[in-house]
């Protein structure tokens, strides 16, 4: 019996913003994502409201992620109908549920998206390949309160990752300081080379975007919106990227603007 030849090779394209950051930065562009996200950035939005929104975000972001870089496998299932029909059958592409994935808690503001993240996996994948490991990071900061680093206190790691999907859902992209330790981790210090390492954003920075671009060259970014809102009208006017040395998304304090506020004491309502 001839295969239906609409499954066979599947494809899928990312809608997202048009820019000069590069070929591994994917901001999308959805009209139903940003429309979220605004509620979620409000200051009048409080729990339980800001989980259920970071819940749907993250859905969507791990859904554009999964179509558009996990591997793919053929499969052929039976379905209900098979008692009356022979040709009840699905045989076409599917994701590869036997490829290992991590996907890293960057506490604070990171560990309900991974939660979200390790949950969804687990129904798609075989679950003996999803793991969630654990990194206690913090922004380390000056007398001024500006950024100087990132403070890794610990970790918990659970094995290797060779030919693995290593993903890093954490909310905001305002340095980068934090994806890079977390990178270069996986890297230089856990076992096996990574299929890939996906960093998963609800909003991101030009400066984010201009210090892990250039330090983690093979890492995929994806991102619900692109904050500059501290930049020029006549930057604001061009495309992003195209002067990205003008484009200022960051305060003096290292937050986002426009942003959504500090989400990892939002989502822990805890502002130590």
């Amino acid at each position: 019996m001839a295969r239906d030849f609409q499954h066979q090779k599947l494809s899928y394209r990312v809608h997202e913003i048009a820019h000069h950051y590069g070929k591994n930065v994917h901001i999308l562009s959805s009209p139903l994502m940003l429309s979220l996200l605004a509620k979620l950035g409000s200051p009048q939005t409080t729990q339980p409201q800001i989980n259920e929104l970071v819940e749907m975000l993250y859905s969507n972001l791990m859904d554009t992620v999964i179509d558009s870089l996990f591997p793919k496998k053929f499969a052929s299932f039976e379905t209900r109908m098979i008692s009356s029909h022979p040709e009840a059958t699905y045989e076409g592409e599917i994701v590869d549920p036997s490829t290992p994935v991590v996907t890293v808690d960057l506490a604070r503001a990171g560990t309900y998206p991974s939660h979200l993240c390790y949950h969804k996996l687990n129904y798609l994948m075989q679950p003996e390949v999803v793991r969630q490991d654990h990194f206690y990071v913090a922004r380390e900061c000056d007398k001024d309160g500006k950024v100087i680093g990132s403070n890794i206190s610990g970790s918990k790691i659970g094995g290797g990752v060779d030919k693995a999907i290593v993903l890093l859902p954490d909310p905001m992209g305002a340095t980068g300081g934090t994806i890079v330790e977390v990178y270069n981790h996986y890297k230089n210090k856990v076992g096996g080379k990574p299929l890939l390492v996906v960093a998963m954003h609800l909003i991101v920075t030009p400066e984010y975007l201009k210090k892990v671009t250039a330090l983690c060259p093979d890492l995929q970014i994806f991102s619900l919106r692109l904050d500059r809102g501290l930049s020029s009208d006549k930057v604001l006017s061009e495309m992003p990227g195209k002067l990205w040395s003008e484009e200022i998304g960051l305060n003096q304090h290292q937050y986002i603007v426009p942003g959504a506020g500090g989400l990892g004491e939002i989502l822990n309502n805890s502002y130590c």
